[in-house]
């Protein structure tokens, strides 16, 4: 990206990030992190119900569908959508560290339009690590996963504990998070975004 701000260039002393042991399998789908999330929720009606697979490394891959609900213009997406789809994406890296993280700054450059009906390929990769700082980065493409960027971003994630979503969210959403049986599920819901 051109122009990145120097809160998403990592300190000298970042780290290589590492792919945690438990982190899900490559080419593993890694599923919605909670049912009502706007991004990859399955609950949400004119969500973006977006894909995203585990890659090599940390790295993840998505896809997400453009429909007539995520337009901005007549007939193209809407830039906030297209920012919610790479945030999402971005926001999935942290799976593969096994960690909380919620977005502390989010870059987007904004390529070319995306039109009503296009499939945009999404992949995602983590860049750095400093302290509980995450660095990354992500472009979205058209006509393929090699197809020409639309959408690029460049991120900061903050890992937080889920003390952060218990202080902030609503609690009958929160409690019924927690509530959930399936561990998995129960910690996956408190994984991105505040």
């Amino acid at each position: 990206m051109s122009g990145t701000s120097a809160a998403l260039k990592p300190p000298a002393d970042a780290v290589k990030p590492v792919r945690h042991p438990e982190a899900p399998a490559p080419g593993e789908l890694l599923g919605a992190h909670y049912e009502h999330c706007f991004g990859c929720g399955g609950g949400q009606p004119h969500g973006l119900h977006l894909q995203a697979r585990a890659d090599e490394g940390v790295r993840v891959t998505a896809e997400f569908t453009v429909k007539a609900a995520h337009q901005g213009a007549p007939g193209l997406a809407h830039g906030g959508v297209l920012a919610t789809a790479l945030d999402e994406t971005l926001g999935s890296l942290n799976w593969l560290l096994r960690v909380i993280a919620v977005t502390g700054r989010l870059e987007t450059d904004f390529v070319r339009p995306v039109p009503v009906d296009t499939v945009l390929h999404l992949d995602a990769e983590i860049t750095a690590v400093h302290g509980r700082k995450i660095y990354s980065r992500a472009t979205g493409r058209i006509g393929g996963p090699d197809g020409p960027v639309a959408v690029r971003a460049e991120a900061l994630f903050i890992e937080v504990k889920v003390d952060h979503f218990i202080e902030n969210g609503r609690p009958a959403e929160i409690q019924a998070a927690m509530a959930d049986p399936d561990q998995t599920k129960r910690v996956r819901a408190f994984e991105v975004n505040p």
